[in-house]
């Protein structure tokens, strides 16, 4: 699953003793050596094969996990005192000493291949968290997001931006469920700024923004750390204890200046399915910021009682009749990518976004929202941009749910609700 109700993030565990394997530390020096090679051609794996070069690398010893990235040419420091000393240094030195890789398009892109630091799951359902430090003397903008992992290893990822990260630690669990001997903590510091910015799962192809549009990052942006959150439901192949996994995200940015901000609003609910039912997850929120948002992109997400995810914005015409225009909706047992909308029509305050996903159980108990597979999630994530502005301070917007939140109640005040429509294709 990929977020709890009332903005918390879900996740489970990290063996504390893969937090301190000599492979984690070796693999996360390098991630931050490759981050900064200095020419303009990419920085990606050495694989001759794109199906190779978009999975997660496995290996059973580490005389089979060489660098495949390029390299600064200027040499680095090579002993440091701690991980978290190295996650700062080597991110800020990759890019000072090296430069950012650029090249390609309108303006200069680059590509930073943020990956797990080849992490051994141990057990089923785990949740891990790795940062990385955004270098703060210049802006950077988000401009595409190319995954590099397979529903084979990964339930999800998640990219969230942090004011600061969860943890000091280079790896750690960023969920609910830990040991009290296991690092832990959540995606994001307690009281920074929290946000997702991209989200993966079940072979979602690779996202690119719109031309002119990003997510700014670095400097004076909210956004000084960037966390992948990585879900690992099954965990056959790690077993024997000698496999790893780097599943990631290849980040496309650009040094460039954009009028144009992304974000993200990521509508969701909390609540229960009966058993043997049919339900409707619901949720509404009020447009209360003074800002023009543009919408160009929805992903929908449930687990497998999903079957069909909705998602509206709703305006009221001078007859106090409720237009709901349709953002998007979709099976959410298809690939969980960003699709386009169905409507670019500016969102404007006083407005309300909408969001229902419909369940059907054949099970014979209650199926709660929650952190596994045996759980059940309903999200709908809206990613928007502004022009010449800041995205909306609103990150979430959730609800309880059913049985106590739905459209229909009288304090929603809707009317004209598409009940058969944002429940059937």
């Amino acid at each position: 699953c990929e977020c709890l109700c009332v903005y918390v993030c879900v996740a489970t565990v990290l063996n504390s003793e893969t937090m301190h394997h000599p492979r984690v530390s070796s693999r996360f020096s390098r991630f931050h050596m490759a981050a900064a090679s200095s020419d303009s051609s990419e920085i990606i794996h050495t694989s001759t094969s794109s199906s190779q070069s978009r999975r997660s690398s496995s290996s059973s010893s580490d005389s089979n996990s060489k660098s495949s990235y390029q390299k600064c040419n200027r040499p680095l420091p090579t002993r440091m005192t701690t991980l978290w000393w190295s996650v700062m240094v080597w991110a800020a030195l990759a890019v000072a000493v090296c430069g950012l890789p650029e090249g390609g398009g309108n303006y200069p892109v680059g590509k930073f291949p943020f990956l797990m630091p080849k992490v051994v799951p141990y057990k089923p359902e785990l949740y891990l968290c790795t940062p990385v430090k955004v270098d703060y003397t210049k802006s950077y903008y988000i401009v595409g997001f190319e995954p590099n992992a397979t529903m084979a290893t990964a339930h999800h990822m998640l990219l969230y931006g942090c004011g600061q990260p969860g943890s000091e630690s280079a790896v750690w669990n960023c969920g609910e469920m830990a040991g009290g001997s296991e690092e832990s903590g959540s995606p994001c510091g307690s009281g920074a700024p929290s946000q997702i910015i991209y989200a993966w799962a079940r072979d979602a192809p690779k996202l690119e923004l719109p031309e002119g549009v990003g997510f700014k990052v670095g400097k004076d942006s909210p956004i000084q750390y960037i966390v992948l959150q990585v879900h690992y439901a099954h965990i056959d192949k790690f077993k024997d204890g000698t496999t790893y996994d780097d599943s990631g995200i290849f980040i496309h940015y650009t040094t460039k200046p954009l009028s144009k901000q992304a974000g993200v609003i990521l509508l969701g609910t909390a609540g229960y399915i009966p058993p043997m039912a049919t339900e409707h997850m619901d949720t509404l929120c009020d447009i209360q910021e003074d800002k023009v948002i543009h919408p160009f992109a929805y992903r929908t997400h449930t687990h497998s009682l999903g079957r069909m995810v909705s998602g509206y914005r709703i305006r009221k015409d001078d007859a106090g009749t409720d237009q709901w225009t349709l953002l998007g909706k979709r099976d959410p047992l298809t690939p969980q990518m960003f699709y386009p909308v169905e409507s670019r029509d500016p969102i404007r305050k006083n407005d309300r976004l909408a969001a229902r996903c419909t369940m059907e159980s054949n099970r014979t108990r209650i199926t709660k929202i929650g952190a596994t597979n045996e759980d059940e999630m309903c999200n709908f994530y809206l990613m928007y941009y502004v022009e010449n502005d800041e995205p909306l301070q609103m990150k979430y917007c959730f609800s309880n749910g059913p049985p106590l939140f739905r459209w229909s109640n009288r304090e929603t005040e809707l009317n004209h609700i598409p009940d058969y429509d944002s429940s059937h294709l």
